[in-house]
């Protein structure tokens, strides 16, 4: 069954050309909240500080605030890009991932050899990977492009095959980043069906974005963030009320 349980986890990230000790204290004293020496004696940014929370099947959950407040870093978090400091982190079920269009691509490799390295890396056959990259072929409209490195592609183009790779098997927990509204008109034309299809299936959705039309519209739940921390969470219309 799928669940996600948050139990006073923080992520902090290294600021290692910090060197100076004068702009060191000049840093920590203008903004004492998010920056810190850790045990090292290096500088760091709190990006995310204690957070808890439970996430059950059958929930679709929008992660609110302004820039900078942590939601895409909670949104990788959950997608194991990042681990966290402390706390603890549980995500059962089977995780796909719409945050970064090149996130696990190899540049050098084709948009095809991308995709069956994609389905290796799932559990899937040769068979099924060669099988999977037509169908996905078919849906990014790449054509001849699928047979030349993904680092000659336009950020287009990696938003199409990005999208129809992560989109070709339903996860149970479906993280999702705003990027995915950034594609041309007419390929999120075609793309909304199969991303409602996504989203209806998928047990649990986590959606980090700032379009409150797309939060009322998908979303049951909201967690609004800022600097790093939940100062919000419920149902959707009590915390963007709060605002």
């Amino acid at each position: 069954m799928a669940r996600i349980l948050a139990e006073g986890i923080s992520v902090e990230f290294p600021l290692y050309h910090l060197g100076a000790r004068s702009l060191k204290k000049r840093l920590l004293a203008a903004t004492p909240l998010r920056l810190r020496t850790d045990d090292a004696n290096r500088v760091v940014v709190a990006a995310l500080r204690d957070l808890s929370f439970e996430i059950a099947r059958g929930e679709r959950v929008a992660l609110v605030g302004r820039n900078g407040a942590g939601k895409t870093t909670l949104l990788r978090t959950l997608a194991g890009v990042y681990e966290p400091v402390a706390g603890r982190l549980t995500v059962e079920g089977a995780v796909g991932s719409l945050i970064d269009p090149a996130a696990g691509m190899d540049p050098d490799a084709t948009g095809r050899e991308n995709i069956v390295l994609r389905a290796l890396y799932r559990g899937m056959t040769a068979v099924e990977g060669t099988a999977l990259a037509e169908e996905v072929a078919a849906f990014a409209g790449l054509g001849e492009f699928l047979d030349v490195p993904v680092r000659t592609y336009s950020a287009g183009m990696h938003v199409r095959l990005a999208f129809a790779m992560a989109t070709a098997m339903t996860p149970q927990v479906l993280l999702m980043d705003e990027w995915f509204l950034a594609g041309d008109a007419e390929f999120m034309e075609k793309a909304e069906q199969r991303l409602s299809r996504l989203v209806s299936d998928a047990d649990i959705l986590v959606l980090a974005t700032h379009d409150l039309a797309v939060v009322r519209n998908w979303c049951t739940r909201a967690i609004r963030l800022e600097g790093g921390r939940i100062i919000g969470d419920g149902p959707v219309a009590e915390v963007l009320a709060a605002d």
